[in-house]
């Protein structure tokens, strides 16, 4: 393999790295896994949200506490992604959209912003050192479609906030119960 081949590969590989580090995140705070979260952070690391800074292994529980205390279920849309990569280093900017349930599971807030990370490869594994969180945009819908009969009668699965989850079942097979469903 050329040098410049190699240079490509571990390019992309590290891109690859860093992306599911963050994706990885999202989906632990959608299921409150606190183990996946802790694994996108260095323990060391930091974690800004607003005035909320936690330590990288903190920083999966305060999520979970808050995200429970103010929905009944959340996700987390990690979109538009830059990474730049240098050596053992990379930063990486990540648009994001959150949608949370109300409590009651009568509205929604949804909240835009980024994800604005330094990341570092330790030992050849790529976590969270520094990450600051944007707001840029919020608002509040309707979400009464969640109680509208023609919905309820399709009795869609719904997702669950542990290791139920339907998205843990391996092999994922049409016959795997799901543990709640809208009804």
């Amino acid at each position: 393999m050329s040098d410049e081949l190699a240079r490509d590969v571990q390019y992309l590989k590290d891109r690859l790295a860093v992306l599911d580090v963050i994706n990885r995140h999202a989906r632990g705070c959608d299921r409150h896994d606190t183990d996946l979260i802790d694994s996108a952070y260095w323990p060391d690391g930091q974690d800004e949200h607003g005035t909320s800074v936690n330590a990288g292994n903190e920083y999966g529980q305060w999520a979970n506490n808050s995200h429970a205390a103010t929905s009944s279920a959340h996700q987390h849309h990690v979109t538009t992604h830059t990474c730049d990569v240098d050596g053992d280093t990379a930063h990486a900017e990540s648009y994001v959209m959150v949608v949370l349930l109300a409590p009651d599971e009568k509205s929604v807030q949804v909240m835009t912003g980024r994800y604005l990370d330094r990341l570092e490869r330790r030992d050849g594994v790529w976590r969270i050192a520094v990450r600051r969180s944007t707001v840029d945009a919020a608002f509040s819908a309707d979400a009464s479609t969640l109680q509208n009969p023609n919905f309820l009668a399709q009795e869609y699965p719904r997702g669950t906030r542990d290791r139920t989850d339907p998205s843990y079942a391996r092999p994922l097979t049409l016959d795997t119960t799901t543990p709640e469903r809208w009804l």
